[in-house]
């Protein structure tokens, strides 16, 4: 019998993930990582996931589905490779997106190696996508459920990782996953989903980044398009391309974002209008197929989770950069966060915004 490990994070949806795996015939294994302590979030009780909550959650629904439960600490690795890539991006005027960086590092490299020491030939996650293995070689696919669909955060897998996955929940709706959850008496059946970034539980990002790098940032100045200083800001961690709120600024018209300029500590201001572009470069590219192609690509391409996808055409540069040209302007690209090519339902791959 082919062995599973279920990444279990105290959710409905990967404890109904683990259901689905062991009615197929796995053999499994569930396992919760443990990624950061409260102080690494700036904050004190249980008021974040890796609660000892979480952990007793997934526990439970372990044990009422008779499978071993252990816990894994990755707190140094997600610390290093989550947190600091989100500290020192925002600190270089980028938007970072520190849930693409965990799945890239800690599920799916560092579970897979775990699971590979426990004998386990797959790991299993409830994420809202699918595997489909073809005949030229396994494909990722949005999920069912379009509300849900997270293939965009794992643009980033490969075909020996692909060859390793199982995505149970990529065909299910959110409601079904719930109504099975309830049949199988999951204590956490009904528990809420999690929102936001892990680790800054509040949405305040620069309070995050001061408290672990122990520094204020520098004051420094807003600027209109054409270099004039207009007021002066908090600091540039503050600040992302494309914000309106929480600017302090009256100019007797909406102000927002346009840009970051590093160097020179400014923030750039202008108009709504003046946040479309249809061109930038993405750096980092991962192409999921392995094959990369020699010519433009035609696809339909997102700049952020809750962008729809839209008419685009990728042109390679080199082998892990490309030129990513929109059919119309889009609002707000923003360097650091991650732009995905689709072909329909299939995710051709993706890479960081430069």
């Amino acid at each position: 019998m082919a062995k599973a490990l279920i990444a279990m994070s105290g959710g409905v949806d990967s404890s109904v993930a683990a259901h689905l795996t062991l009615k197929a015939g796995y053999e499994c294994l569930g396992c919760t990582m443990r990624l950061y302590d409260n102080e690494d979030a700036a904050v004190s009780g249980d008021s974040t996931c890796c609660s000892l909550d979480d952990v007793e959650d997934a526990r439970a629904v372990a044990f009422r589905l008779g499978m071993p439960h252990y816990v894994f600490n990755f707190t140094a690795e997600f610390r290093e490779q989550v947190i600091g890539k989100f500290i020192r991006c925002y600190q270089c005027g980028r938007t970072p997106n520190p849930c693409i960086e965990c799945n890239r590092h800690l599920k799916f490299e560092k579970l897979l190696e775990r699971a590979a020491v426990l004998g386990c030939e797959k790991i299993v996650t409830g994420h809202y996508a699918q595997v489909v293995e073809t005949e030229n070689g396994f494909q990722l696919r949005r999920g069912a459920d379009a509300s849900k669909d997270q293939s965009y955060v794992l643009y980033m897998l490969t075909q020996e990782q692909l060859s390793h996955i199982l995505l149970p929940l990529g065909g299910l709706t959110k409601a079904e996953v719930r109504r099975i959850a309830e049949e199988q008496g999951f204590v956490n059946a009904h528990k809420s989903d999690s929102q936001d970034i892990c680790f800054v539980p509040d949405g305040d990002y620069a309070r995050v980044i001061q408290a672990h790098t122990g520094e204020t940032p520098e004051p420094g100045d807003f600027v209109d398009l054409q270099g004039n200083v207009i007021e002066r800001h908090q600091g540039l961690i503050h600040y992302t391309v494309g914000q309106r709120r929480g600017l302090g600024i009256a100019l007797g018209k909406p102000a927002y974002v346009c840009g970051l300029d590093v160097p020179n500590n400014r923030v750039i201001i202008g108009t709504n209008d003046d946040l479309f572009t249809d061109t930038c470069t993405v750096d980092a590219v991962n192409w999921i197929s392995g094959n990369l192609p020699q010519e433009p690509v035609r696809c339909q391409a997102k700049i952020r989770y809750r962008h729809p996808a839209q008419p685009a055409t990728v042109t390679f540069t080199d082998e892990h950069t490309a030129i990513l040209k929109f059919d119309a302007p889009q609002r707000a690209i923003t360097a650091g966060q991650a732009a995905v090519f689709y072909d329909g339902e299939v995710v051709l791959g993706g890479g960081e915004i430069r």
